[in-house]
């Protein structure tokens, strides 16, 4: 079994930043990949940004330039660091990771970008 804590959700004004953590443990294995999706209410999950155990990343276009994803291998910890949000990024974010045979996935944490 996998446990995700994830924090650095809230409430932020357009224009501001936000860095989110999740941090896994637990019967995880070997991890390969671990990134975020989002979801906004009546919208499909879509990918945010995804970080191989490599250090590869990728993001999309929406995200691209403004989003940065990172990781502490030996925390088995992924980050994302938001800047200029803007109120189409508000969304619950959820991380995941990949392991050799398996996705698991965080509780998810809210993120609302409004003045």
């Amino acid at each position: 079994q996998v446990q995700f804590v994830e924090s650095g959700g809230g409430l932020v004004q357009p224009g501001g930043s936000l860095k989110l953590s999740c941090a896994a443990s637990g019967s995880i294995g070997s991890i390969y990949r671990m990134g975020w999706y989002r979801q906004a209410p009546g919208k499909q999950r879509e990918l945010v940004a995804t970080i191989t155990n490599s250090g590869m990343t990728n993001y999309p276009d929406s995200v691209k330039g403004r989003f940065t994803i990172s990781r502490d291998n030996a925390k088995n910890t992924v980050y994302v660091q938001m800047n200029s949000l803007k109120p189409e990024d508000t969304a619950v974010y959820y991380c995941y990771l990949d392991s050799l045979t398996q996705r698991y996935w965080g509780q998810g944490t809210q993120v609302t970008v409004s003045s």
